[in-house]
């Protein structure tokens, strides 16, 4: 029998639950979310368990798909199982296999709970995944919500085996005797988690064999520091933002540049107006500059005007131009979020679609700028021969009037266009034999900063 008592202690600490709770599992036929679907059994708790079949794997996906059943039938609970086709989900949309696995599991399993009345959906997300989500976090930079990982509770989702390591869950599978079914590509190098899994978190546990405990411990601090950053900033906010008749809000500039820490607190304030950490500091370098200038986010506008700041919604007619710089960062354009990063030119990216453009960097003039087509605007597209007016091929590529503005251009610094985004490159611009540095843009998922393994947990 399985110890419920830390199970207990972990919903109760968390608040994840109420006695009475109609709970859906997200099982993937794993060890993990084995392990949950028995303590959510052994607990008496009411649950069903949902299955999702991404048809990646063959024979392999069809087994686990087979056992989960088979395990729902065993322990007479509610069962739902779907199939997708993920590969050509992530083509249509331009993202990987592993963002295109979340973005339709996470879905479904919304559309479950509440068609059939479930109250929350459970992933068997444990404390050793939490580690590697920070790692990941790190290496592509990240705030401060990203040091404290994954959270038990978020909205609609728990995760009830956060308290466990993979070890400690290995030791009661094994124990108890549990039936599980292995995903293979959960041995594959070729995921940046795996590699993470695989080759970084060895290394760090001979540094310190308590690895997993020491991340959890620091999880928490880092939790509470938000929260308490979090206040901070709703207090300034209430504090400096005001509110006048025509519904802009005036914030004193010379209030704003009083702040500690300045960065810090600035991004906070406006991070909920979907600006930019790019962005933000531009905003910091020219408070004391020449008035008029304006900054801008997806759905709002910053204007510098006369010792105060006016914070506006955009009207959402055409969006404004971003200025991209050479060094590596993310930001919006059109509430779409694109990350821009340099790689050797021997070392090209496997990975080709709409979505991203790999462009010679020795012939890029800096900044760049990504904007809306103009008339007489042209390109060269990639794979022909000779240039193309923008309007012409958004004609041949029958994209609707009202879409033509919310379509990316992405131009050089000496005014040729290079990009059509989601669509295609300027031929002009391929990489070469002689190609040193590749400069990479990318059209990325608007909130990819929690990511999941695709396992079913």
């Amino acid at each position: 029998m399985l110890n419920l008592a830390p199970f207990y202690s972990f919903i109760k600490q968390h608040a994840l639950f109420e006695s009475g709770c109609k709970i859906l599992l997200a099982v993937s036929g794993g060890r993990d979310s084995v392990l949950m679907v028995h303590y959510f059994k052994q607990a008496g708790l009411t649950f069903g368990i949902a299955h999702c079949n991404f048809k990646l794997r063959g024979d392999e996906a069809d087994a686990e798909e087979q056992f989960t059943s088979e395990l729902a039938e065993d322990l007479d609970v509610p069962f739902y199982t779907t199939y997708f086709d993920t590969a050509a989900y992530a083509s249509e949309h331009g993202i990987s296999i592993q963002m295109a696995a979340r973005e339709l599991r996470y879905s479904w399993l919304e559309e479950i709970r509440v068609d059939f009345g479930y109250d929350y959906v459970a992933l068997a997300h444990h404390q050793s995944d939490a580690v590697e989500t920070v790692l990941l976090n790190l290496t592509r930079g990240t705030g401060i919500s990203g040091l404290h990982g994954i959270l038990p509770k978020r909205g609609r989702l728990i995760r009830p085996l956060l308290f466990l390591s993979r070890p400690e869950i290995d030791h009661i599978i094994d124990s108890e005797g549990f039936e599980y079914r292995d995903d293979s590509s959960n041995q594959s190098s070729k995921y940046a988690r795996n590699k993470i899994r695989l080759k970084v978190v060895p290394v760090l546990k001979e540094l310190n064999p308590r690895l997993d405990e020491t991340f959890k411990a620091n999880a928490l601090r880092f939790a509470e520091l938000e929260e308490l950053l979090n206040q901070r900033v709703d207090e300034l906010r209430e504090k400096l933002f005001i509110s006048n008749v025509t519904g802009e809000i005036n914030i004193p500039v010379s209030k704003l540049k009083e702040l500690r820490p300045l960065q810090t607190l600035v991004y906070g304030l406006f991070s909920p107006y979907h600006f930019t950490e790019a962005v933000l500091k531009d905003l910091l370098n020219s408070l004391d500059k020449q008035p008029g200038k304006v900054f801008d986010s997806a759905t709002h506008r910053i204007s510098l005007d006369r010792g105060q700041l006016i914070l506006s919604r955009k009207d959402r007619v055409k969006p404004a131009e971003l200025l991209i710089p050479e060094e590596e960062g993310e930001f919006y354009w059109n509430n779409e979020l694109y990350r821009s990063y340099v790689i050797p030119g021997l070392n090209p990216e496997s990975k080709f679609s709409n979505t991203i453009v790999q462009l010679d960097q020795n012939m890029l003039k800096f900044p760049l700028r990504l904007r809306t087509w103009m008339q007489g605007d042209y390109f060269y597209p990639f794979g022909m021969k000779g240039k193309k007016k923008i309007s012409d091929y958004f004609i041949d590529q029958k994209i609707p009037r009202q879409l033509k503005d919310n379509i990316g251009i992405l131009e050089n610094g000496n005014g040729d266009i290079v990009w059509v985004a989601g669509h295609r490159s300027d031929d002009r611009y391929k990489i070469g034999a002689a190609c040193k540095k590749i400069f990479i843009l990318e059209k990325v998922a608007a909130d990819a900063s929690e990511q999941s393994r695709t396992d079913g947990k």
